[in-house]
């Protein structure tokens, strides 16, 4: 079978949370680009407008709806309204998150000391409200008996990393469990559900200090076997696998990009 058929995504609906910017918008732009019809959702109003009038102008399918996914209740009401007015949900990316303040190398982060407050913000955020985007869009894949749920967990929930905060460790390994459940929830209706684990890329996670300060990234840069922070458009193959044909057979899975992090 040729790439384009195995890979084919055209005609798709999809839609993806935190889509403004870095990984969000890369997995949009993959897309957009080969051919899927794109919901892009971000609580950033400003710089969802611009992005997706950059892709409508080179001729996508995309259209903007802002969204702060904390709020369950708007959350639930979008993806229901987006799958109705299309008569179907093909592929979901639950992606959106923050970060939960720097990890335990700063000892105003060490565990005895950790903001409760953070805490719980970060569970409603990157756990809560991953598990209600799964659980929305479930209800579309099963009735039309097919669909991708696809989840950006991270390499910091598969072991620990001292950069990054108790939060954000304990919602992303959180839900890496809640894929593999759902996976085998989800199987016997041909839904897929799959995570995706990155190490350091170049976003605008922790309010953007890894394009504003080279010491931080350099920390990161250091970790990676590669010795470099991913662009986010190197997430885009990725993606495009799991939301196509291609991905049939895989479900279940946390597929880790983190140029050889984990390996170490």
């Amino acid at each position: 079978m040729k790439a384009e058929a195995i890979f084919d995504v055209r005609g798709q609906v999809a839609f993806i949370t935190g889509a403004a910017s870095g990984l969000g918008l890369s997995m949009s732009e993959a897309m957009a680009d080969n051919g899927a019809h794109v919901v892009m959702t971000d609580i950033d109003q400003a710089n969802l407008d611009i992005h997706v009038a950059r892709l409508a102008e080179r001729g996508c399918s995309v259209e903007g709806i802002q969204l702060d996914i904390g709020d369950l209740d708007r959350l639930r009401a979008v993806i229901n309204e987006v799958a109705a007015r299309h008569g179907k949900l093909d592929s979901v990316f639950a992606n959106a998150g923050i970060t939960s303040g720097p990890g335990f190398h700063f000892p105003e982060w060490r565990l005895e000391v950790y903001p409760s407050e953070m805490w719980e913000k970060v569970l409603h955020i990157n756990l809560t409200s991953i598990f209600v985007t799964m659980q929305t869009a479930a209800v579309h894949m099963k009735k039309q008996g097919s669909g991708r749920i696809i989840v950006t967990a991270s390499i910091a929930g598969l072991r620990s990393e001292g950069n990054v905060g108790y939060g954000y460790i304990a919602t992303k390994a959180g839900i890496i469990n809640v894929v593999r459940h759902a996976a085998m929830d989800l199987a016997p209706y041909k839904i897929c559900v799959n995570a995706i684990a990155p190490g350091p890329f170049l976003t605008n996670i922790a309010g953007g200090r890894l394009h504003r300060e080279p010491e931080v990234a350099k920390s990161f840069a250091e970790l990676v076997p590669q010795q470099r922070l991913a662009d986010p458009s190197e997430i885009q193959g990725l993606a495009l696998l799991l939301a196509s044909p291609a991905s049939s057979y895989i479900t279940g899975t946390v597929m880790v990009i983190d140029g050889g992090q984990t390996a170490r």
